[in-house]
């Protein structure tokens, strides 16, 4: 299994660990300020993300734009999860080029626009979007007060680490 791959789902393990620590509740709370988003709607986002990849138009090209926005996903742990694991299994079920060169549809601020991209490179675009919303989500724990058992959970591998004074 490519690098790329194994990866994502690594990364994507967390959704799922922290799905299971949590209630729907908690999931579906939006009262941290300063921008009153949910876990859920990050949740959402995340797999929508990954969502378009594997949804092509039908010219072929990858529309970053076209997300499903399913709101049971944000505020339904079970939902949340069955999406999860939908995404899991594209991931795995076939060997994926991530050499192929694709196109993709986003919009950076301009109106939407046509990016070339390898498949691996959108990947490891949608890895590390992941890794940065769940910075935020992380952000959100701790203003709940939910306490998470991974120390790593919303740092990018690269973010160095502080060693302890004393």
């Amino acid at each position: 299994m490519d690098i790329i791959i194994q990866s994502t789902l690594k990364t994507l393990q967390k959704s799922q660990v922290l799905l299971n620590s949590i209630s729907n509740a908690q999931l579906c709370d939006a009262s941290i300020p300063p921008y009153h988003s949910s876990i859920g709607t990050h949740i959402r986002h995340i797999l929508d993300f990954y969502d378009c990849i594997f949804k092509r138009n039908s010219e072929g090209k990858i529309d970053l734009t076209a997300r499903s926005r399913n709101k049971d996903v944000e505020s339904n742990c079970n939902c949340a999860l069955n999406y999860l694991n939908a995404i899991e299994q594209k991931l795995k079920e076939k060997p994926l080029n991530t050499t192929e060169t694709v196109w993709a549809i986003d919009d950076l601020g301009m109106g939407k626009t046509e990016i070339p991209y390898t498949l691996g490179a959108l990947l490891a675009q949608a890895n590390s979007h992941t890794i940065h919303h769940y910075a935020i989500i992380n952000y959100i724990l701790e203003g709940l007060q939910i306490e998470t058992t991974d120390s790593n959970f919303g740092y990018n591998p690269s973010t160095p680490k502080q060693t302890p004074v004393g």
